[in-house]
């Protein structure tokens, strides 16, 4: 897929098991926005999904492998990530994409 810049617009979700009891405080951080400018980072979309126990981040934007790594890897965005560790059972997963679809 492209769009108008005909640059690929790419996807990987990072996949989240939050404590059990957390999902009230995943939605309290959530609801305070992004801690970083999304579209200054390169990203063309970016989601948040919450389901029980799971939050799966996704994010979308060319060379999405690269920009997610410099958002890990940038001190100012990662220290930000702090809010999110009391609320973490393990390690987050990267899930890469294995299936898309758009229509016209």
């Amino acid at each position: 897929m492209t769009d108008s810049n005909s640059d690929p617009n790419e996807r990987l979700a990072i996949v989240a098991r939050l404590r059990p009891g957390s999902s009230e405080r995943a939605k309290e951080i959530l609801a305070a926005g992004p801690p970083y400018e999304l579209s200054a980072a390169g990203f063309r979309r970016h989601s948040i999904f919450l389901a029980g126990d799971t939050a799966v981040f996704v994010f979308e934007g060319p060379g999405i492998r690269t920009l997610v790594s410099k958002l890990i890897d940038d001190p100012a965005s990662s220290a930000s990530f702090s809010a999110w560790a009391p609320l973490l059972a393990g390690t987050p997963m990267l899930a890469h994409e294995e299936f898309y679809w758009e229509g016209e």
